[in-house]
């Protein structure tokens, strides 16, 4: 700690400390002169910690149970202990003699790793916390991690939060919004947050509207055979016809040409929007669709009959004979030979296993040929 007068300014600047005593460190003494500007360390400035009785008894826990079934610990710090339980600098496991004690011990379930203070990303101390099944070494080689580097935690809950108003039993799960403050964390109900922290929850409501030309009561009658909840709501509570879908998005008559949907935003609530307005739009488009459906195939049987006729002529280039047979085949003959081919299956019927083959390959290149390219896939 330092205080430094700079004309006639003083600043205070400040490195770890504490206004607590010790069992090897003095308490903080409070200068003399009051500093116009402070600079203090602040790492856990604003963070609450367990009373030191707690902590200390917690430490000398885990070195006691280590020792005693014959293994070893080592505390990356800032000093050096007795041999079985060893404080080796640096802190953060990177290099030096606490790495070394770190792969020669790491392997054995006995010794432990009390990681006593603040680590650093991108530290084998900050990746062990971690808990991984194995760590790199210095060398390049992966080594086991059987060390005990996991200790039991106990949340604390205020109980004037509603998450507290039971304690849950084991297993339970308990659900709310972790909120983040400087150092700490709290789990808190979405109700509590404007409680016992600056932040505020703000409801947002959505609405819509859709062209829809269909009847107001078949609409509602298909949402009835999709959805399960689907209610129709009196006029005078919604000011003309309307139903709401599972209690949470209301759709209204808005004319002979639209309706509306109204909801109150969440992620429930605009996924069942937006099934509603899919629903909307197919049944605006199924009348239609019926007479595009119909040119389309009207369409479709000119293109096979084209299709047909130049498939003719071009086994006609390639073969000469051509007749149509019974059954819709076609009847091929070349020098004295005779193959039957069935334009559907694709299947060619020859004594000739040559002409066979040739009029297959053929019949099989010029269909891909003139094959229409789908323009959508349905």
């Amino acid at each position: 700690m330092f205080m430094a007068d700079i004309a006639g300014v003083r600043v205070l600047y400040t490195g770890d400390y504490s206004g607590e005593e010790d069992c090897h460190l003095c308490a903080t003494e409070i200068p003399q002169f009051s500093p116009d500007i402070c600079i203090i360390e602040s790492t856990y400035g604003v963070q609450l910690h367990q009373p030191r009785n707690v902590r200390e008894k917690r430490f000398t826990d885990v070195i006691h149970s280590t020792i005693s079934q014959g293994g070893r610990v080592l505390i990356p710090a800032f000093a050096l202990g007795r041999p079985s339980v060893v404080m080796a600098s640096p802190s953060g496991l990177q290099s030096g003699l606490s790495r070394q004690l770190f792969e020669i011990w790491c392997s054995d379930k006995k010794n432990a790793c009390v990681i006593p203070g603040n680590v650093v990303e991108g530290t084998l101390a900050k990746t062990i916390i971690n808990e991984p099944k194995e760590v790199t070494l210095m060398n390049g080689i992966t080594a086991s991690l059987n060390m005990q580097n996991c200790q039991s935690v106990e949340l604390y809950f205020n109980s004037e939060k509603r998450l507290a108003e039971k304690t849950p039993e084991v297993g339970e799960t308990v659900s709310g919004l972790l909120v983040k403050k400087t150092f700490t964390y709290q789990i808190m109900a979405l109700d509590d947050l404007h409680v016992f922290s600056q932040l505020s929850t703000e409801n947002i409501s959505q609405r819509i509207t859709i062209a829809y030309t269909g009847a107001f009561g078949v609409l509602e009658h298909r949402l009835k055979q999709i959805l399960e909840s689907v209610e129709s709501l009196p006029d005078e509570e919604s000011e003309g016809p309307a139903f709401r879908v599972h209690e949470r998005l209301t759709v209204k008559y808005e004319s002979e040409k639209n309706i509306s949907l109204h909801w109150r935003s969440d992620p429930i609530s605009d996924m069942v929007s937006d099934s509603v307005v899919a629903l909307v739009l197919n049944i605006s488009r199924e009348i239609p669709k019926v007479v595009v459906e119909s040119k389309e195939a009207t369409k479709t049987e000119e293109n096979s009959e084209k299709a047909e006729k130049v498939v003719h002529a071009l086994l006609v280039s390639l073969f000469g004979d051509v007749k149509f047979g019974e059954n819709g085949k076609l009847v091929i003959s070349v020098d004295g030979n005779v193959a039957h081919l069935d334009k559907l299956s694709g299947n060619v019927e020859s004594e000739n296993e040559g002409l066979k083959e040739r009029v297959r390959v053929a019949f099989q290149l010029i269909q891909n040929a003139v094959k229409p390219i789908p323009l959508s896939v349905s």
